[in-house]
């Protein structure tokens, strides 16, 4: 080997001793690994000397149940190398259990041979804990809850032939406020769905005007005190967005009233379409939005549900709108409250 090759050997390692489990072995002795990261032992809690020479070794350090199909991707020809990005479990000696994603990625000599073969090891423990604890909340959440505030429902509307008029307006608010527990566990199911989920959302053309006029409809039953003015019909366009694009406008229609101090909360929607994208403003009478919450509104700087002033729904609003490759930002209205500006780019 030259001392060009040497040097670049040396860069490679430099590079990858202090990342996660690293592993390097040639196309023609797979079961031998020529260089493995100092990474490796914060992830597999044993020296890489140990398992160096042995791929048996290794193997026996895999979970029984993702054994043969890590050995498979390990020892298959360069041009049998299947499943290149996958999960895997380790487990530890002391019987601990760490979750891997693992990536192979395949080196050309100058001749465009294959002639080594690198395999990544990242440690992905913590998101698998994270999506498992999001998956029992949601079942307790969909299930556990929304079944007993159906019951609560069902009981309370069943009082509205026994009281008088004065204890109705009490009956109303309690109805009320256990519709909006029911609206947020459906919400919490499509966090769950939307915003841990692996895979990338589908976008597709959407009718703006059919969404946008049917979630305004159902507002205006849920919120019968307040009022809604579209001021002029949206624009009969298709955006790239997908079947989820109507619980981006639930959310923002719904934050316009819920979060309204005002006697009777005023709503107004207004879509204009430019260039190659269509605006859609909701603007509200409420308190207003201070400028150092207008980003953190949506879990925006930290990129999640424990920054300040965060809701659960502005950050789906906010996940999805940039799935779709639009914007969103909120406005300072006039003379009070704020006004929500929703950017979504037109369907090729």
């Amino acid at each position: 080997m030259n001392t060009e090759s040497l040097g670049k050997r040396r860069d490679f390692r430099s590079l990858f001793d202090e990342l996660d489990g690293v592993a390097l072995w040639t196309a023609s002795e797979p079961g031998k690994f020529e260089y493995i990261s100092a990474g490796f032992e914060e992830i597999w809690g044993i020296p890489p000397d140990e398992i160096k020479d042995d791929i048996n070794t290794l193997i026996e350090t895999i979970h029984p149940d993702d054994r043969e199909r890590v050995r498979a991707n390990i020892e298959a020809s360069t041009c049998e190398l299947r499943d290149t990005e996958y999960e895997g479990r380790v487990v530890r000696p002391d019987g601990s259990i760490r979750w891997t994603l693992n990536r192979q990625v395949i080196l050309q000599d100058e001749a465009g041979n294959v002639s080594e073969i690198v395999g990544i090891s990242t440690d992905i423990t913590d998101q698998k804990r994270r999506e498992q604890e999001l998956e029992l909340l949601n079942r307790i959440v969909r299930h556990d809850i929304r079944n007993d505030m159906g019951v609560v429902l069902g009981w309370a509307e069943m009082l509205d032939d026994h009281i008088d008029d004065e204890s109705r307006e009490y009956l109303q608010k309690i109805l009320a406020s256990g519709e909006h527990v029911v609206e947020l566990t459906e919400v919490a199911r499509e966090y769950v769905e939307t915003v841990v989920s692996d895979e990338t959302l589908t976008v597709e053309p959407v009718s703006l005007r059919s969404v946008l006029e049917t979630e305004l409809s159902l507002r205006k039953e849920s919120f019968p005190e307040a009022e809604f003015i579209l001021e002029t019909s949206p624009p009969d366009v298709e955006v790239a967005a997908n079947s989820m694009l109507g619980s981006v406008f639930r959310n923002l229609l719904n934050n316009a009233v819920q979060h309204n101090d005002a006697e009777t909360p005023h709503i107004e929607i207004s879509c204009a379409v430019r260039d190659n994208e269509v605006e859609v403003r909701i603007a509200d009478n409420g308190p207003g939005i201070p400028d150092d919450h207008k980003d953190t509104v949506f879990g925006k700087g930290e990129r999640g549900l424990g920054s300040p002033g965060t809701g659960i729904g502005l950050y789906l609003v906010d996940t999805l709108v940039t799935e779709y490759g639009g914007e969103i930002w909120v406005e300072d209205n006039e003379p009070t409250g704020a006004v929500f500006i929703l950017e979504l780019p037109l369907a090729g």
